[in-house]
């Protein structure tokens, strides 16, 4: 197997570390070497936050350059434009549909940026209305396990597994509901929606 990268991007407090974590730890527990790296913008502010997940069965480095994530998964629209060169030519593009307009635009220094979806459509994105589904199926917190589950589709390792980890890594209580949560993420796919 050669090695896979995945790039998650939003913005703090979205859960990017989370997924990432758990999606290192699916990736060790099928026996393959993990290499994670973060990058913090002012996450308590609405900053960047990028986690890159590689796996395979040697992987080298934790960095990856222009165009070498083989999936992008982007929980938030403007971040998805932003991280647009990091994908591959051909590689896998989730976008959830939510945008956070950033302070610029929230004090009124600059307008909010139009015209995305377009951009993202003619990359071959498959949007998911992230918020939407998980408030569905479990609460709006939940959104970047829907999205976990969108991009579980497209990777190599059991479902049961997936569970299993998200189980160990969520509170308690939300145990349940993240798993809701990833399941509906998952059927999203199976409907195709994903593709």
């Amino acid at each position: 197997m050669s090695v896979t990268s995945v790039m998650l991007a939003g913005v703090g407090g979205q859960g990017t570390i989370l997924a990432g974590d758990v999606l290192a730890k699916v990736a060790a527990a099928s026996g393959l070497d993990v290499k994670l790296s973060e990058v913090h913008g002012m996450s308590q502010r609405g900053g960047s936050v990028d986690t890159v997940v590689r796996f395979g069965e040697q992987v080298p480095s934790p960095v990856i350059d222009v165009a070498g994530a083989d999936h992008l998964v982007a929980f938030e629209i403007i971040e998805a434009a932003r991280s647009l060169p990091f994908l591959r030519p051909g590689g896998r593009l989730l976008v959830n549909t939510r945008m956070i307009p950033p302070l610029p635009v929230l004090v009124g220094a600059q307008p909010a940026p139009t015209g995305l979806v377009d951009i993202l459509d003619r990359e071959g994105a498959v949007l998911v209305d992230a918020e939407g589904v998980a408030c569905q199926h479990a609460s709006a917190k939940s959104a970047n396990v829907v999205l976990l589950g969108a991009l579980s589709v497209g990777l190599p390792f059991p479902e049961e597994l997936w569970r299993d980890v998200i189980a160990s890594r969520v509170p308690p209580k939300s145990v349940e509901a993240n798993l809701a949560a990833f399941a509906a993420g998952r059927a999203a796919c199976a409907r195709g929606e994903c593709e």
